[in-house]
């Protein structure tokens, strides 16, 4: 019935500054607007992360520029979302973020083959400046590599 949209807004700076661990895909508690906004690919990871308020997790800084044709019922592009997830997977996260290092970071936005919008997010250990710079050489390597 419906088809996967190419839709697909990410985040660069998190797999810069941060190592991944585990991914998980939460959907988003959002507004009419939000999401017409998401389906013309007018939204921003950069400073994204979530965030337990109440046991209840939280994606803060996604930035959702306000749809063109709304009204005064158009959204705020700052507010925080909700994020849906399993009782396991929410209790796990808590668990973990609990450690020493460990933060959760909003990776990509995508609508699903069913037309609902989608949020991959990650369990993360934040790099070090010299992680980065290996990065930085990896990266360079790939690109030679491909030019020959």
């Amino acid at each position: 019935m419906y088809r996967a949209s190419n839709i697909e807004i990410k985040n660069k700076r998190a797999t810069f500054d941060y190592e991944v661990v585990e991914t998980f895909t939460a959907g988003m508690v959002l507004s009419g607007t939000e999401i017409k906004s998401i389906r013309e690919g007018k939204a921003a990871l950069a400073d994204a992360y979530c965030i337990f308020i109440n046991e209840e997790l939280w994606a803060k800084n996604i930035s959702i520029s306000e749809y063109r044709f709304g009204s005064y019922s158009n959204h705020n592009a700052k507010r925080d979302r909700k994020l849906l997830l399993q009782k396991r997977e929410l209790q796990k996260l808590l668990r973990k973020t609990k450690e020493k290092g460990l933060t959760i970071v909003a990776l990509r936005i995508f609508i699903n083959e069913k037309g609902i919008a989608k949020l991959d997010i990650a369990l993360a250990k934040g790099k070090k400046a010299y992680d980065k710079r290996e990065s930085i050489k990896e990266k360079d390597l790939r690109r030679q590599e491909e030019r020959i």
